[in-house]
């Protein structure tokens, strides 16, 4: 399930997006305002981000440049009831992937949605390296100086869901989400056990690791 952040300090037009981004299948959070969504895009894992250009405080160009300033990559798509090119241009210089002009249509910007999911999914490379760490999405499976290594489907899951999120922090609640599921039930502990099993195959010393970094109180990021 792609997580969206949506970013409309109008209440009417935020809850119909989120009303119906999660009936496409979504998961949705609401920003109101700049200030509060540029530390959001920044601290947690979103998929897509819907970003209103005119907010209070912070408007949603200085949103966009501060995210991308902070090397989040995740896919930006504009709302805006500007129709001047100029502002659109600046928009997607600014790293804006997209932009849709008010009013706009369901249909439409789902399938606009939909286009960036696909693309940002294409973009990821299937292998990725990091020093002798080769991880293969793929095969699902994980190779360290060549020597594949015997790693379970579920810490394959949670290496790749740290992995893919760049450097990130992702909160325990989060990691359980990613790999077993929505609306599952399970402790911190259970994430715990797994990452510390997956750190003595990943790590030279496991107790001092290089790649799967704990963030004391939230969870985990992946250091590559």
């Amino acid at each position: 399930m792609s997580r969206i952040l949506i970013v409309e300090d109008e209440p009417a037009i935020a809850l119909a997006l989120q009303t119906d981004l999660r009936l496409e299948g979504y998961e949705v959070e609401v920003a109101e305002d700049g200030e509060t969504a540029s530390q959001r895009a920044r601290d947690e894992p979103f998929d897509l981000i819907l970003l209103d250009i005119m907010l209070p405080g912070k408007d949603g160009f200085a949103v966009c440049r501060e995210v991308r300033s902070a090397g989040v990559k995740v896919p930006i798509l504009m709302l805006t009831a500007k129709a001047q090119e100029a502002e659109k241009v600046l928009g997607l210089e600014l790293g804006a992937d997209d932009y849709v002009t008010k009013p706009f249509s369901a249909l439409e910007l789902r399938a606009r949605i939909k286009a960036l999911l696909r693309r940002t999914e294409d973009a990821t490379p299937e292998v990725q390296r990091f020093g002798d760490l080769e991880i293969d999405f793929g095969r699902i499976e994980v190779r360290r100086a060549d020597v594949a290594l015997d790693v379970t489907p579920i810490e394959f899951k949670i290496l790749a869901a740290l992995v893919k999120r760049g450097g990130r922090v992702v909160s325990r609640n989060r990691l359980l989400d990613l790999v077993w599921g929505e609306n599952t039930y399970g402790s911190d502990r259970v994430i715990d056990n797994h990452v510390a099993n997956l750190r003595k195959k990943l790590e030279d010393d496991p107790k001092k690791p290089r790649y799967v970094i704990s963030v004391r109180g939230v969870g985990y990021r992946f250091d590559g």
